[in-house]
């Protein structure tokens, strides 16, 4: 069969699809609202298409609009009781969750479920001990892989094409003065998290938190999400103790999902 020469399987995407998706993203991330021209400007849409969008959104329930001094956007509660829907046929969430919860309350801080999407992950489930950190992460929270330690643990152990794949669409953005910005210097970063068995987000993402995560396996031995724990910085805390704590428990995780292999 002879291929088609200069074919670009992303040219087939529909742009006012893909556009809607990145809409519905943006304002699901912003719970105070986001302006029109916000949308605009961080999406680079023009803004007679975002403006139609928005407003198709409004009227199927997927959007609030909030009319004052000025307009914003919120997510409605169509999108919410879809997230819902998705959240229930996880299965594995059920086994999941208490064991959150539990981990929490034993290390007293906050700890994340994550699952790639793209080049972002996503929060899944979030649990909290007594006395919780503010963070800006909650469910359905998307970040990048390359500066979060959940992103960081499930590219580590994804498959070469995977990873090849989803570095080649990364666009490094600085978050903080020590942000990864290079490919290589993501390459270097994955290969350390494989040595030690779990990555950190050593202020990367977010200026006074530091994160450990793990990789959580299913059944087949492939990675399917990550365990992470977000701590506000202390220069006395040991991460690197952290993260081998956040590992035990991501394994444990993994053996309750099926997974008999070993970690390589």
């Amino acid at each position: 069969m002879k291929r088609q020469k200069g074919v670009d399987r992303r040219m087939k995407l529909n742009r006012t699809t893909q556009r809607t998706i990145e809409i519905l993203e943006l304002i699901s991330q912003k719970p105070e609202g986001v302006s029109l021209d916000e949308l605009c400007d961080r999406l680079e849409l023009p803004k007679t298409s975002a403006y139609d969008i928005v407003t198709t959104l409004v009227e199927m329930g997927m959007v609030n609009v909030t009319r004052g001094q000025k307009q914003t956007y919120t997510i409605g509660l169509t999108a919410y009781r879809i997230g819902i829907n998705y959240t229930n046929n996880l299965d594995f969430i059920g086994i999941i969750e208490p064991e959150l919860k539990a981990f929490a309350k034993n290390v007293g801080k906050t700890v994340f479920f994550g699952v790639r999407s793209d080049h972002e992950v996503v929060y899944i489930c979030k649990a909290e001990p007594e006395n919780p950190i503010i963070t800006t992460a909650t469910v359905g929270t998307k970040n990048p892989v390359y500066c979060t330690s959940l992103g960081k643990a499930i590219l580590a152990y994804s498959d070469e094409e995977t990873r090849r794949q989803v570095m080649g669409r990364i666009k490094f953005r600085q978050k903080t003065e020590r942000t990864i910005l290079t490919t290589e210097g993501l390459k270097k970063e994955l290969d350390m998290v494989k040595q030690k068995g779990y990555a950190l987000d050593a202020r990367e993402m977010e200026e006074h938190m530091e994160c450990a995560g793990a990789p959580v396996f299913g059944p087949d031995g492939s990675v399917m999400g990550a365990i992470s724990v977000s701590s506000l910085y202390k220069p006395t805390e040991d991460y690197e103790a952290l993260g081998r704590l956040v590992h035990e428990k991501a394994l444990e995780v993994s053996r309750l999902l099926g997974f008999l292999g070993k970690i390589s």
